[in-house]
């Protein structure tokens, strides 16, 4: 019986998906409303939507697992997506509304090539190209994050799962395109952030109260109620030290993808005016406050209620990070109603599907807005352009499918939110550095810009998978360790910031090029 409950709380959860994408595919009528809601949504559906796109699986899995492992050194990721969230929206959003909507933008790749006077088409082949890489990388890893949440709640096999819940977003995005994404977005992030708030609630109160989830964690480690966290040696090893430091500083630099990332800012060209900005700022940084504080909350509750073995049904574990990602599905399990478990199966899946189907919609727009259209057929009609998008974005929805498929294969028993992280990290030095200084630069050149976002895309990897081994081979150890704990978002991003300023400074003809600019930014900063 219980197993009935969890399924129709999954039942009614997939058919209001499917009604919303289905409503929003009777207004998706041309290219600009597929893929920027012909920009006319207001502010509560972009905050909604910004915030629960640019979360993922990562939240609901990735962060209560830091939670349960750091203690409230993981409240570090909750003050750097303050920064970055507050940040896009205070400090960018406005100058970049006022842009898009002087140049028509409806896509990244449209804004960058009107600001920075592109004839060439660089800058839209360099970021179609970066997006076709990187999404179906970053749509595979929630693939792979919705067969283990079936498997987990319910017990399905992973694989059934995946293709369960994947084959809902391609149905309602496909349908409705970007205005289906961000209705969904709002009803699904609304599921994430109650059930962030609602279940270390609960959880504390099961457990006598917070005065006795805090002499348990104390008990446990001390250090997990400090903000630099446990020691890697065991209690009497935490402490402020470098390690500590560089984990911090890498933990805080989660929150730079905000301040450009392509999934994100699409929002704010989607925005029917500036007058929307300040509710919308208001909106995302509450949210952001309330539901990543409540992951960080649910995995602290977690560690003090259930030890590592309990979590991996009584065997022994080698590290708690063997067994982290599994305290939310277990809190659910464990202490709420068959019913209210579904409620959080729907939830643990907004998190995956909310950014899977903006991913998708962005890739889409890459292939058939950036490169199809505007390079290759400027004279294609929109009822064409709209039937060309919705085939590319199942073929995309495949192609992920297809990659999380064979990490399931692989070992479905892996932890892979390095994985996410490592999408997130490569869409965000690509695009990031070259946002920010075009929104507040008026040297910025194309040929800056273009080796800005190749440096940054090229450093992802290189940071991930050649500098460790490198440094180690020389006898590094130490260094590679702390490089390790920075992670490689801020190396990226500062490379292609630093890259993007050096080439633009030594670029003579392309500074006389975008000299017009500066009036389009002195206007785009006005009041």
């Amino acid at each position: 019986m219980e197993g009935f409950w969890k399924l129709l709380a999954i039942v009614l959860y997939a058919g209001i998906l499917l009604v919303i994408g289905f409503v929003a595919s009777k207004r998706t009528r041309t290219i600009r409303d597929y893929f920027a809601s012909d920009k006319r949504l207001g502010f509560f559906n972009v905050a909604f939507s910004a915030r629960a796109t640019g979360e993922s699986a990562w939240l609901l899995l990735g962060l209560t697992g830091m939670g349960y492992a750091l203690g409230a050194q993981a409240f570090w990721v909750v003050l750097g997506e303050l920064l970055g969230v507050g940040g896009a929206w205070i400090l960018m959003s406005r100058r970049f509304k006022r842009l898009t909507d002087q140049y028509d933008s409806i896509t990244i790749p449209d804004y960058l090539e009107s600001r920075l006077r592109d004839s060439s088409h660089v800058l839209r082949l360099i970021a179609a190209g970066t997006l076709l890489i990187f999404v179906p990388i970053y749509a595979a890893a929630q693939v792979f994050a919705t067969g283990a949440a079936f498997n987990d709640f319910l017990g399905w096999d992973h694989i059934l799962g995946a293709a369960a819940g994947f084959g809902i977003v391609m149905l309602y995005v496909t349908s409705g395109g970007f205005t289906a994404v961000v209705w969904s977005d709002v009803f699904q992030g609304s599921l994430m952030l109650i059930g962030l708030v609602v279940l270390p609630i609960v959880a504390a109160l099961h457990f006598g109260g917070v005065v006795n989830v805090a002499d348990a964690l104390r008990a446990i480690d001390p250090h997990l109620l400090s903000l630099h966290g446990p020691g890697e040696a065991g209690p009497s090893s935490g402490g402020w030290n470098t390690g500590t430091l560089f984990t911090t500083i890498g933990l805080a630099a989660i929150g730079i993808g905000f301040l450009g990332s392509p999934q994100v800012f699409v929002r704010f060209i989607s925005l029917k005016n500036t007058a929307q900005i300040l509710p919308g700022t208001i909106t995302a940084v509450i949210w952001t406050i309330f539901a990543d504080g409540g992951a960080v909350l649910v995995g602290m509750v977690g560690r003090a209620i259930y030890s590592p073995e309990a979590l991996n049904s009584g065997a022994a574990v080698a590290s708690i990070n063997d067994v982290k990602e599994n305290i939310l599905p277990h809190l659910a399990i464990e202490l709420l109603p068959a019913f209210f478990t579904g409620v959080f199966i729907a939830m643990v899946l907004s998190a995956i599907m909310s950014t899977i189907d903006s991913l998708l919609v962005v890739a889409s727009s890459a292939g058939v807005r950036d490169y199809w259209q505007k390079v290759r057929h400027p004279e294609m009609s929109d009822e064409r352009l709209l039937s060309l998008s919705r085939t590319v974005t199942i073929a995309l929805s495949l192609i992920a499918f297809a990659v999380g498929l064979g990490l399931i294969l692989h070992d479905r028993e892996k932890p892979l939110f390095w994985i996410i992280i490592f999408g997130w990290s490569g869409i965000a030095a690509t695009f990031c550095p070259v946002m920010i200084l075009s929104l507040f630069w008026s040297g910025l050149t194309t040929r800056g810009a273009a080796c800005g976002m190749i440096a940054g895309f090229v450093m992802v990897p290189i940071m991930q998978f050649a500098v460790p081994p490198l440094l180690k081979s020389l006898g590094m150890e130490a260094l590679a360790g702390h490089l390790a704990a920075l992670d490689v978002l801020l190396p990226a991003f500062a490379v292609g910031f630093v890259v993007a300023i050096a080439l633009s400074l030594t670029d003579r003809t392309g500074r006389e090029r975008v000299a017009e600019a500066r009036e389009d930014l002195r206007v785009a900063g006005g009041k």
